[in-house]
């Protein structure tokens, strides 16, 4: 047993190498001396115990509306009987769980991933009726149960609908500064490349566009996509589809195929072209960290806080997506000046080494845990 104590992370939904949870929260408080255990869903090749953390898995439903009654419940049986010090949840739909777990004698912090109440609506597992009512029950229940716990927030602006949240940012984790020592030579590449999830509301259909606009390019995108969107894609694409690639077609891709991903010296730049959406415009993307560290610049879309941030660190370009020309444009200026492109990376590179890393930020978790309550 750690002096520091016992701590549960649950997660009905993530992956168990989601690399938040996993490989930042988790090992990193077991680096520190707590004892972890990750109760999640079952997945195929996972071990019951990783770099120090423990795993509990939860069936498997195929179906995703029996997931969101069943599993709770089961997490809830499961995580109670470790008694832990610290009960550290991260799914909107565990927010009962977390309240019952709570107790005089303990911690329970609700991690916010997202907006969830905005990002509800986009997702396409029900029909949009659904997904509405789901966000104001969401918002309900939230209401009734958040009190007594703890939040950490993943996004700066979230400290607006919980303002005694603490951020906890995705920031990289630059500990062994692998990507930090690749050196890049820009001059004469023609990859783009696009790491995460894959989805609609994500730019999918916007990159699709991409291998038209310029005929040297080609489009990487590397990350879990359904292979109806895949088709989707490939479609846009039409005769330039050749030159549209995508890694992970109805399966989820581990932080280390993308990390020796970024290591490739093929790269132009990243890309992050998303539509507008509320959901979106105001999240500062994990992979734009990454694609700093990876000293690549970036090309976004120009929501004005996306653009604020862009130009305050002088790391890549901005363009409207809705504008092919504007796209055509940001790529033609990186390939025709790889000098400027390669000072965009190293700037982004260098700001994610001072500041934006996640060292510091582990850091201010353990502050959360051994804070006392009032």
């Amino acid at each position: 047993m750690s002096d520091k104590g016992k701590v549960v992370h649950i997660s009905t939904v993530h992956h168990p190498m989601d690399p938040r949870i996993m490989l930042k929260e988790c090992q990193s408080l077991a680096k520190m001396g707590f004892d972890v255990t990750l109760v999640v869903k079952e997945t195929e090749g996972v071990p019951t115990e990783l770099s120090g953390v423990k795993l509990i898995f939860l069936k498997k439903y195929h179906r995703r509306f029996l997931s969101m009654f069943l599993s709770p419940i089961e997490a809830y049986r499961k995580a109670k009987k470790l008694e832990a010090d610290y009960y550290h949840f991260h799914d909107p739909e565990l927010l009962p769980v977390g309240r019952m777990l709570k107790t005089k004698n303990n911690t329970v912090v609700y991690d916010v991933h997202e907006d969830y109440e905005s990002g509800i609506v986009t997702r396409d597992y029900f029909n949009k009726a659904i997904r509405l009512g789901l966000s104001k029950i969401y918002k309900m229940i939230e209401r009734v149960t958040v009190n007594p716990m703890k939040v950490v927030l993943a996004e700066k602006y979230y400290q607006e609908k919980y303002p005694n949240g603490t951020c906890i940012l995705n920031y990289p984790k630059v500990d062994d500064q692998k990507l930090a020592k690749v050196d890049r030579n820009l001059s004469g590449k023609h990859h783009l490349l696009y790491t995460g999830n894959v989805t609609e509301d994500r730019g999918a259909l916007l990159h699709a566009i991409l291998p038209a606009l310029d005929p040297t390019i080609r489009v990487h995108l590397i990350g879990k996509c359904s292979s109806n969107l895949y088709g989707a894609m490939k479609s846009i694409a039409g005769e330039h589809a050749d030159r549209l690639s995508v890694t992970g077609i109805d399966q989820f891709i581990t932080k280390d195929i993308i990390d020796n991903t970024y290591k490739q010296d093929c790269w132009l730049a990243g890309v992050a072209i998303f539509p507008d959406s509320d959901h979106y415009r105001r999240k500062e993307l994990t992979k734009f960290f990454e694609y700093m560290l990876a000293g690549l610049p970036i090309i976004c879309s120009g929501f004005p806080m996306w653009k604020e941030f862009i130009d305050k660190y002088q790391c890549g370009i901005t363009v409207d997506p809705d504008n092919k020309e504007e796209m055509k444009r940001a790529i033609t200026y990186l390939k025709e000046n790889p000098l400027e492109a390669k000072k965009m990376g190293e700037n982004g590179r260098i700001a994610v080494l001072k500041e934006l890393n996640w060292e510091a930020e582990a850091t201010k978790l353990k502050d959360v845990y051994l804070q006392e309550e009032k």
